[in-house]
């Protein structure tokens, strides 16, 4: 299991047991889009190759709202 946090500057990553984060310029660069407008599904690709996506993707802007 795959647990996001998420603060204006990142991503607080733990995948199978190891921390690290994912700042906010990685984000962006990596999606293609504003911080502000990626959604948590989005940023669980990054970590994970093949997700269990469940429930409607939420914006970064709506989760720190």
């Amino acid at each position: 299991m795959t647990l996001l946090s998420f603060d204006e500057d990142g991503v607080e990553v733990v995948y199978e047991g190891t921390e690290f984060r994912l700042e906010r310029d990685l984000v962006e660069e990596a999606i293609g889009k504003s911080y502000f407008d990626v959604t948590d599904h989005e940023v669980l690709k990054i970590v994970e190759e093949e997700p269990s996506l469940t429930g409607e993707p939420k914006r970064i802007a709506d989760i720190l709202a």
